[in-house]
């Protein structure tokens, strides 16, 4: 039997793209509660300034989870306890397959210190819509907005 991950590889190769897997946290004040999020506005490459969810590349032999921790102690200076996956994003943007394992977390230690980002805000409900999501962030704020309180 393929995994999720052999599918999603076989089928960018199929439309001659690159595959990247990465995971992302969606940081909330409460796992239980969820009544705000922690986004990022990335600060480098050719997405500059748009909207995200903290995270990144999986490195070999890590699990999405392990992966996770790591990015955020590394992007953020924080320590996560990394909760249920929300969804896994499947886009394609232009050069490549983006494949991404969406997370919620909350802090467990540190103050989210800004280490790659230009900048990051708290969003509520009502203001999760008021920054520029990136492409591929854009189509799970819905189901992010249906479990928040």
């Amino acid at each position: 039997m393929k995994t999720r991950l052999q599918i999603v590889e076989r089928l960018g190769k199929r439309e001659g793209m690159k595959t990247i897997n990465v995971v992302a946290a969606i940081i909330c004040d409460s796992i239980r509660d969820k009544n705000k999020i922690f986004a990022t506005a990335r600060g480098y490459g050719d997405f500059k300034g748009g909207w995200e969810f903290p995270g990144g590349k999986i490195e070999e032999g890590e699990t999405p989870k392990q992966a996770l921790i790591r990015e955020i102690k590394e992007e953020l200076n924080t320590t996560i306890h990394v909760g249920e996956l929300v969804d896994t994003i499947e886009y394609d943007y232009p050069n490549f397959h983006l494949s991404k394992d969406c997370f919620w977390a909350e802090v467990e230690e540190g103050h989210l210190e800004l280490k790659e980002a230009e900048a990051a805000k708290w969003l509520t409900k009502e203001t999760i819509d008021s920054v520029e999501w990136l492409p591929a962030d854009v189509t799970i704020i819905n189901k992010i907005k249906t479990q928040m309180s």
